[in-house]
């Protein structure tokens, strides 16, 4: 038994010899090939990247099942079956007696990571539009496709799931046609599960992606395009090799900062790290430098050698937050912790925005922006995972704009949304809109047609994606306010049309809308951490769901209590805690009945001196009970 082990480690070792041995060779521009896989959610993304790997040898076929979605490291993104953060993976390739360095960048497929998939396409050439041959073309993939157009990469079809006995590959490919112009014969059919045709996609990468432009002899020029924290290295940065070659002990400059650092270690990702003693051009790789603080590594930057300076590259648009929602600990003096572990899970993930807040109901915490609300979910769960992290996350909101007659102001906090009274002083008030596209199936129009109008969407607009008999689907487009989005709207979307429907939205800029500001009262005073900003025409049916919500998980007091909504001073919604009543006249036995009357009244007058002084403990369980949905 203990020989077998030692044989089998020793094939282990001299596997992973050779393959080192081959990364440390130098790959020429022309033997280069950079690409991501691009695909809607659910679509087989992850699968198709570990079957990649498995076929040139970077993993082993003998260790499939405990090498299911490799790329997908994070332990949310193996429970939730999502890609959340895009990762790097380099293989070795070889064809017609030539090595080939093929350079994965896999992409998340959700609406919420668009930032993560136009930061990896940027260091490709190429990208499989992977579609599922039974869902057809989704919502993300047209958004992303037209991504990869205007940034000149060159696509490969690749029809997914062709061995189910759902699957349509003629319907679909005919619908890839009609929407992006598409070829069916240039569409590969292939199962990613099972592997069946997937060296067909080996073959497509090498003859459809063209090489990086690349040149050796010209001054050192790399693009930053993703970072991550190492609490004993500091900070790696991914780069991409435009020109030049990138040596261990190089000195290097950035374009953006214009600090000078010293290159301690480079390699590329095989699918882990795995040093080499040089980058090329054309080349996806890691760096490992004196950087020590994540924000030095500007997303975009230009890296080049110092002494030979050069004109820095577009870069990226940087990312907006379009939903805010406070984040506070369940036991108050945790804040400390959670503040370091807020610090210390951002530097990895660098689109969220942070700044502290406090709540006289809560505490300290602090006010989070994200890219969407999975992106919320998301934080939230690697919090509770990754750092042990219990925390009460308050109801999202977007960003307005207040314009005054002197100054515009950006509210995310509803605390700090005016007051009816100071309205006199607004200018207008401006709500972010976003252009939605919804795919459908036909029989499902009119429920969805109902949910779109119910939350206030506008230009509402339908085509046929294609006509095919009974499985006809619709493209449904409108303009609708964020802030109906980053409620329970996708959950209804899913529900309503049977879990067919795909969805996808993109920043339409701002507009002016009719919006208040509606606090909870309890016993007549306000608990700010519960304030919302909703629409004039929303506020009844928001006023009174929140108001039952409270009276459910509210603890009873010893006095009434009434729980309203209100609008500046005009009250919405009412439900009243009805108060304990204890039992005064127990102990008396005999005499007469003014002897308990005598004790009722003295209870009835302290009851009311109660409610005027009393205060309403909300405790941190019932705030996690409410704002947990």
């Amino acid at each position: 038994m203990l020989e077998c082990w030692r044989r089998a480690c020793l094939e282990v070792f001299q596997r992973n010899l050779r393959s080192h041995n081959a990364l440390r060779r130098e790959f020429s521009s022309s033997a280069c090939r950079n690409f991501s896989i691009i695909a809607h959610i659910d679509h087989g993304k992850s699968t198709l990247a570990d079957r990649l790997l498995e076929l040139t040898g970077t993993i082993d076929k003998k260790d499939r099942g405990l090498n299911q979605q490799v790329l997908d490291k994070l332990k949310v993104e193996r429970e939730r079956g999502i890609t959340v953060k895009a990762q790097t993976a380099s293989m070795i390739h070889t064809h017609e007696g030539r090595k080939y360095l093929l350079n994965l960048i896999d992409t998340p497929g959700h609406v919420d990571f668009a930032w993560e998939v136009s930061r990896s396409m940027a260091a490709c050439q190429g990208a499989l539009l992977l579609v599922d041959a039974t869902q057809g073309v989704q919502a993300q993939s047209i958004s992303v496709f037209h991504i990869a157009k205007e940034r000149g990469l060159t696509i490969i079809p690749v029809l997914n799931k062709i061995d189910l006995p759902a699957a349509q590959p003629e319907i679909i490919a005919a619908q890839m046609q009609s929407t992006f112009g598409i070829n069916p014969e240039d569409c590969l059919h292939i199962s990613a599960k099972s592997g069946k045709g997937v060296e067909k996609v080996l073959d497509a990468i090498l003859a459809r992606i063209p090489p990086p432009r690349a040149d050796a002899n010209a001054p050192l020029k790399a693009l930053l395009f993703d970072s991550s924290y190492d609490r004993y290295r500091g900070v790696i940065s991914l780069v991409n090799v435009q020109s030049g070659v990138l040596r261990k002990g190089d000195k290097i400059a950035s374009c953006h900062t214009r600090k000078k650092y010293d290159i301690i270690d480079l390699g590329i990702m095989h699918p882990e790290e795995v040093s080499t003693t040089s980058l090329r051009p054309g080349q996806v790789g890691y760096i490992a430098c004196n950087m020590k603080e994540s924000s030095e590594a500007h997303i975009g930057d230009t890296l080049h050698r110092v002494g030979s300076p050069v004109e820095s590259m577009p870069g990226f648009k940087p990312a907006k937050a379009m939903v805010y929602a406070g984040v506070f600990p369940v036991d108050s003096n945790d804040f400390p912790k959670l503040e370091e572990s807020i610090k210390r899970l951002t530097l990895t993930d660098r689109s969220v925005e942070v700044t502290r807040e406090s709540s006289t109901a809560l505490g300290q915490g602090c006010r989070l922006g994200f890219l969407g609300t999975l992106h919320m979910e998301v934080f939230r769960q690697r919090l509770e995972d990754e750092y042990n992290s219990s925390v009460i996350i308050t109801a999202p909101t977007v960003p307005y704009k207040v314009v005054y007659r002197d100054r515009t102001v950006m509210v995310s906090n509803p605390t700090d949304f005016p007051d009816p009274e100071a309205m006199i002083k607004v200018k207008d008030i401006q709500e972010p809109i976003v252009s939605t596209t919804i795919i459908v199936p036909q029989e499902y129009l009119g429920e969805m047609m109902d949910l779109c109008y119910t939350h206030r969407a506008e230009d509402l607009d339908h085509r046929y994606l294609d006509i095919s008999g009974d499985s006809a689907r619709i493209i449904l487009t409108c303009i609708m306010p964020l802030s109906e989005i980053v409620t329970d709207f996708f959950d209804k979307l899913k529900s309503r049309s049977s879990g067919f429907a795909s969805f996808d939205y993109e920043d339409a800029g701002y507009k002016a809308s009719n919006l208040s500001k509606m606090t909870f009262l309890l016993n007549g005073r306000p608990v700010d951490a519960l304030a919302l900003i909703v629409h004039r025409t929303a506020e009844q049916e928001v006023g009174r769901a929140w108001v039952k919500k409270l009276h459910k998980v509210i603890p009873r007091q010893l006095f009434e209590v009434p729980i309203q909504a209100a609008v500046g001073r005009r009250i919405i919604a009412r439900e009243t805690l009805s108060a304990y009543r204890a039992d005064v006249t127990a102990g008396l036995y005999g005499g007469h009945y003014e002897r308990k009357l005598k004790h009722l009244e003295n209870q009835k007058e302290s009851k009311k001196k109660m409610k005027k002084i009393g205060t309403v403990e909300l405790p941190q369980e019932a705030f996690y009970d409410i704002l947990k949905t």
